[in-house]
């Protein structure tokens, strides 16, 4: 019970996972040529104040997830204790480091989703089970709960604590935005799932209810892997 209450809130904890204007009523007097200077003096002068004008490219993007700001905002933990500087070469160290925590992240899926249909067959037989089979297949089922809940919430945690990517998102629906649309869905299921399955105990009425959720949880869940498959 008290596993299943952790993993209840750290799941909780990832859905938590936001010059003066110029007066143009003067005309300014045009200065007299000084004709003293050297003409590549002045090509010199007005290349500079050109590259000057052009302004550096972030190296962070507007907008980021509350866990990604956390660890690598500007004053983010890994900012302030100066494990990460932000300088353009800890950022190509950074997108490295983000594009392996990625992968990882579709592995876990993976992983899980595999989790996620064994404990359905596991779940379908217990609702079956008679007295002599009912508590192997309830301790199996405890057991793979437990497993699935740490594999959700590691490949959860590799993809939301992973460095920001280079340029922010583009405007419009796109698959990586509907992924992250149904992994609130199914991070909400995990939630609800955990809940109900503590209750059922004490209310065996919540069994539907729970079977409902852990159908929803592994929909939505088998649904944002195949979008970013297919």
């Amino acid at each position: 019970m008290m596993i299943r209450s952790f993993f209840v809130c750290l799941i909780c904890w990832l859905t938590l996972t936001s010059a003066h204007a110029q007066d143009t009523t003067r005309v300014a007097q045009p200065a007299a040529a000084d004709t003293t200077r050297p003409v590549t003096s002045s090509a010199d002068d007005l290349l500079g104040s050109l590259t000057d004008s052009i302004p550096a490219a972030p190296l962070l993007p507007d907008h980021m997830l509350i866990t990604q700001r956390l660890f690598w905002g500007k004053k983010g933990l890994l900012r302030i204790t100066n494990a990460a500087p932000l300088t353009t070469e800890g950022r190509s160290h950074e997108l490295k480091v983000r594009r392996t925590m990625l992968k990882l992240h579709q592995i876990g899926g993976f992983v899980t989703l595999a989790g996620f249909i064994a404990q359905g067959i596991i779940g379908s037989q217990l609702y079956k089970a008679d007295a002599t089979d009912y508590r192997r297949l309830k301790g199996l089922h405890e057991s793979m709960a437990t497993a699935i809940n740490i594999s959700y919430a590691t490949t959860a945690l590799l993809s939301l604590t992973a460095p920001p990517p280079a340029v922010g998102q583009r405007r419009g629906l796109s698959t990586i935005k509907l992924h992250k649309y149904l992994a609130i869905v199914h991070m909400a299921g995990m939630i609800a799932t955990n809940i109900l399955a503590s209750q059922i105990g004490k209310n065996p009425e919540l069994k539907p209810y729970h079977r409902a959720s852990a159908y929803t949880t592994f929909g939505a869940f088998a649904t944002a892997i195949i979008v970013l498959k297919f």
